[in-house]
């Protein structure tokens, strides 16, 4: 059998309850207009640095806990002894950079919500640039944003094309929500 050459090819390889093939068929590429998902999206992504994605959606439901839903406010309120209980706990990745990257950049995108109204309108103020100038601005902006990480957040949010490969039939479905790239 021949290898896929796109996720979208893989995941119709696997099962119908795959994490990947709900993944695939739910959320990935779709835009996203809540603030605190586009903060967990960024945070799953910086997460999964030199891990398999199969184990960031495995311990998805397990980080939204532990991060309380992702509400920007109350990560970037954590101190210490969050810091400690999210070390110890075996449902999320345990790496003290990725912790500290989350709490410090949920500060940042209170930072962004002052001066543009949401961390979207932030993300729209920059839309559309090429990858290697998102790269820029994230590793500026942010902590813990290296260029995979960067290009994955954003394809995932449908800010840069190339989460589905066209004959995919969720690609259309993403296409009539109106992805950023399709709007340049």
């Amino acid at each position: 059998m021949a290898q896929p050459k796109s996720y979208c090819e893989a995941v119709e390889m696997m099962e119908d309850h795959s994490v990947h093939r709900v993944y695939h068929d739910t959320a990935y590429g779709f835009p996203i207009e809540n603030d605190n998902e586009l903060f967990e999206r960024l945070i799953l992504e910086i997460n999964q640095a030199g891990l398999s994605w199969t184990t960031i959606l495995k311990k998805q439901d397990n980080f939204r806990k532990a991060f309380h839903g992702f509400e920007i406010k109350k990560v970037a309120g954590f101190g210490e002894g969050d810091r400690e209980r999210l070390l110890s706990d075996a449902g999320i990745i345990r790496n003290r950079r990725k912790v500290d990257a989350t709490i410090h950049n949920a500060n940042v995108v209170l930072d962004i919500q002052k001066e543009f109204g949401s961390f979207k309108n932030w993300l729209d103020h920059h839309h559309p640039k090429p990858k290697d100038e998102w790269v820029k601005l994230f590793r500026k902006t942010f902590k813990f944003t290296g260029g995979e990480i960067v290009n994955e957040f954003l394809m995932s949010t449908g800010y840069l094309p190339g989460a589905h490969i066209e004959s995919c039939p969720v690609y259309h479905k993403i296409l009539k929500h109106g992805p950023s790239w399709a709007q340049q």
